[in-house]
């Protein structure tokens, strides 16, 4: 590592985005110009030498909540969701190569021509291998969200925080897009985003971060450079410990 890098706080970290993140603005599917972005953000952590997990949502295509409001089964539209994650990790898989950073994506539901099977030694070979590793279709099961997925593997590989990626620069006691007056929280506990409903992640991703002493760290995705900035020490975030 050269002198002009800075030493990062952590060494391998969990970065969940929702799929909606790869929308830009339009109102549907992959803005291939944004994805681009977000693959720059990852490729400067990982120049710092961090090993990096991802798990990327899939609101973009498909929601599995919204399908089954709609009278579909809840499992099957579940499902539908993981396969929708699948295509943004690919995405995000291609964006970051093209970039020269190898990436591996591995989806918890086995579909060998496009992605590797979820092998939990293996995956943690790959980050050791300085791979970046996207966890796709979720846990595999229907009835969990992408959020509690990433606190899953994030525990499975060990990693010592996970970046929550959103539209705003923290966690805050209410919507700073509708309430001017809106306070912004540099650290809360678990307990408190349960009790308080601070929509940070879904209850049982919370439960399981809080049950492992797993950090959270929610950040703006939409701040260039904020991501590396928090590794760095630097920047604006709310901490959940």
């Amino acid at each position: 590592m050269t002198d002009d890098l800075p030493t990062p706080k952590f060494s391998r970290v969990m970065l969940k985005i929702s799929g909606e993140a790869l929308m830009g603005d339009q109102g549907y599917g992959l803005h291939p110009p944004t994805v681009e972005r977000i693959a720059k953000e990852v490729k400067s952590v990982h120049d710092l030498g961090v090993e990096i997990c991802m798990v990327i949502g899939g609101g973009n295509i498909f929601r599995g909540l919204s399908g089954s409001a709609q009278g579909m089964e809840r499992t099957t539209a579940d499902y539908m969701g993981m396969l929708a994650t699948v295509m943004n990790a690919l995405a995000m898989q291609a964006a970051l190569e093209k970039l020269g950073v190898f990436t591996r994506v591995i989806s918890a539901i086995p579909m060998d021509q496009v992605c590797e099977p979820y092998i939990r030694r293996r995956a943690v070979r790959h980050l050791e291998k300085k791979r970046v590793c996207v966890f796709a279709a979720g846990t595999g099961n229907p009835y969990f969200t992408t959020d509690t997925a990433a606190t899953l593997r994030a525990n499975e590989m060990a990693c010592e925080a996970i970046f929550k990626g959103t539209k705003v620069d923290g966690v805050y006691d209410k919507d700073p897009m509708k309430h001017e007056d809106a306070k912004r929280f540099d650290t809360v506990t678990y307990d408190e985003v349960l009790a308080g409903h601070l929509g940070v992640m879904d209850a049982s991703a919370i439960a399981l971060a809080r049950d492992n002493n797993l950090p959270i760290i929610v950040f703006s995705l939409d701040e260039p450079g904020g991501f590396r900035g928090i590794l760095a020490g630097e920047g604006t975030y709310t901490t959940v410990n």
